[in-house]
């Protein structure tokens, strides 16, 4: 599994409906588990973004269709990043010449 971190903004429509986003990261825990992937751990945040999700996929095509589909929503607006493990890490600065 490939982990991505996703950090999360509320669009206008989506802070409007702010009491129902519980319901809404439910929905969203569902729909990424039935895509295969799963939430490792969900923040509500202070400062630039509103929300920030550690999650893995299969691969980045899953994640670009679980991502695609949240927007296509209209609550949130999405910016994921592809996260390397520490041991991931340390192979690929190790392969360096």
């Amino acid at each position: 599994m490939t982990t991505y971190i996703l950090l999360i903004n509320w669009t206008d429509q989506g802070i409007r409906s702010v009491k129902d986003s519980a319901k809404r990261l439910d929905a969203a825990r569902n729909m990424l588990g039935s895509m295969g992937g799963s939430f490792d751990k969900f923040y509500l945040t202070m400062g630039e973004y509103d929300m920030a999700a550690i999650c893995e996929a299969p691969d980045d095509r899953v994640m670009a269709r679980f991502t695609l589909t949240l927007a296509m929503a209209g609550n949130v607006r999405t910016k994921t990043l592809k996260a390397f493990s520490e041991v991931n890490y340390r192979d690929i600065i190790g392969s360096l010449s």
